[in-house]
């Protein structure tokens, strides 16, 4: 068969595909529980933040398929922050006047023409629960016999966490990371392999073992991400922290909570990283190097032997690999993953996952049948296995999750673990604008430490004493302008 012919064969037999799986989708939805008639019905549909070229991406990623296999629903969207309404403005941006985008949400619930949908990110669906803006869908899901056994654990746990053990909304797809390893370079030093499951200090310990070289020529042992930013721990070490909850603030965001013997063992360990030169230094711009499309890539230059990677990222690792050959300067690499390191202390947590989109039923909803009918479509088995091909986020529904086409891996790792709850959270930024020179002011005294200016906990000291100071004076900015200013650093 010829190079045409073989590629109009794989035409015909996607396209055969993709008629399997619709007609297989309009099969299931006839069967629907929503209120039969020909009269055509509107469905609400709100989310944070938005205006049109946004709700036309989410009517192609979600609600085209259900429009066309439902010809008597209209889906609106609507937008609780509408960037449009403000485009044109005199005065599109202001910090001072920013809405609150949640209590902007429940103007919406609570107002003349409630949505019936939500569709928000995680510490969103927190919030709403909290105001008693949502549903609970246990009697819907309950009333259908709604199989939710097929779900990741670590997705209708995550959510049911939320809501005190009762589920307020369902996500379709969601997206995780793993720990991506180089086993070339394991073997080089004739170290084992890393496995699931491994605690945080026994991955440090391999990495250490892994770890040799000198200057450009240093192989590392463990990164906290792929791509050299220069001195970022202080950013990254969120993975580390987020499942000790080991918190900067205070429940009312008035003092700093970092000194103390959990941040002190912390800052230890990461200093230790450093000093041993298990992780990677600054890169030095300075001195000459081969040039390669992934010159900022540790991990893909062969420096790193294991990174956290997200799912979506595999692809960048994956098409490199394929492409092997003609990128000058590239080696394929031999790589698999495992899960993320734990703290045995804290259990099977690690991590975090990205849900998207989060959808729940409005506590208001005028159509709140069509709503579910809605939400158990997008979340039922026949939507995952047309989405299981995505290459960027992974379906809910575990029986359809697969490696990337081509590709053997254990893809299991990517959802093995519970999320970890995430300490920076929109709350954060709400109850604190000037987070990041809190943060930036931690790094310079993370950098003392490493420079041996200051010890640990003395450095820890001042950033309490003096990150409190930046607290009062951004709430003493807010006081005299009567809304939000973000003070410079």
């Amino acid at each position: 068969m010829t190079t045409t012919n073989r590629r109009g064969a794989r035409k015909i037999a996607t396209v055969a595909i993709a008629l399997s799986l619709l007609l297989s989708i309009l099969a299931a939805c006839t069967g629907g529980n929503a209120t039969e008639s020909n009269e055509t019905r509107v469905l609400r549909i709100a989310v944070m933040y938005g205006d049109s070229s946004q709700s036309d991406y989410l009517k192609t990623q979600y609600t085209d398929l259900y429009e066309f296999t439902h010809d008597n629903i209209d889906i609106e969207f609507v937008h609780a922050i509408d960037y449009s309404s403000r485009r044109y403005s005199s005065d599109p941006y202001n910090p001072d006047n920013e809405p609150d985008p949640v209590e902007e949400m429940k103007k919406l619930i609570e107002g003349p023409n409630p949505p019936d949908i939500v569709m928000v990110s995680y510490d969103e669906l927190g919030m709403l629960i909290d105001e008693n803006l949502l549903s609970p869908l246990d009697s819907y899901i309950q009333n259908d016999q709604f199989d939710t056994s097929d779900f990741v654990p670590a997705v209708i746990d995550g959510l049911k966490s939320l809501g005190n053990n009762q589920l307020y909304a369902l996500a379709p797809t969601f997206s995780s990371s793993a720990l991506v390893y180089n086993k070339q370079l394991f073997t080089e030093r004739g170290v084992e392999f890393p496995t699931d499951g491994m605690s945080w200090d026994e991955v440090f310990a391999l990495a250490e073992r892994v770890s040799y070289g000198e200057g450009q020529e240093r192989k590392y042992g463990f990164s906290f991400s792929t791509y050299s930013y220069g001195d970022s721990l202080m950013y990254e070490m969120s993975l580390y922290t987020d499942p000790l909850q080991l918190s900067l603030f205070d429940e009312n965001y008035e003092r700093l909570m970092v000194d103390s013997d959990g941040w002190e063992r912390v800052w230890q360990t990461m200093l230790d990283l450093k000093t041993k030169k298990i992780v990677p230094d600054a890169p030095d711009y300075s001195q000459p190097r081969t040039p390669s499309p992934f010159e900022g890539n540790n991990f893909l230059m062969g420096r790193v032997a294991m990174v956290p990677m997200s799912y979506g990222n595999l692809n960048e690792l994956i098409d490199a690999n394929r492409n092997a050959d003609t990128i000058e300067g590239y080696n394929a690499i031999d790589w698999d993953v495992v899960t993320l390191p734990i703290h045995p202390e804290v259990g099977n947590v690690g991590g975090s996952m990205y849900m998207d989109p989060i959808m729940g039923i409005t506590a208001n909803a005028q159509n709140s049948e069509d709503a579910w009918d809605f939400i158990k479509f997008i979340n039922g088995p026949e939507w995952a296995e047309l989405k299981a091909r995505s290459s960027y986020n992974m379906v809910s529904r575990k029986s359809y999750i697969k490696p990337h086409p081509g590709e053997n891996y254990n893809i299991e790792a990517f959802f093995h673990l519970m999320p970890a709850p995430s300490t920076v959270n929109n709350d954060i930024w709400r109850r604190v604008p000037n987070y990041w020179e809190i943060q930036d002011l931690g790094s310079r005294k993370f950098q003392e430490v490493i420079d041996g200016d200051k010890d640990i906990r003395q450095a820890l000291q001042e950033w309490a004493v003096e990150g409190e100071q930046a607290l009062q004076r951004m709430r003493e900015s807010m006081d005299n302008s009567g809304g939000v200013e973000v003070m410079p650093f």
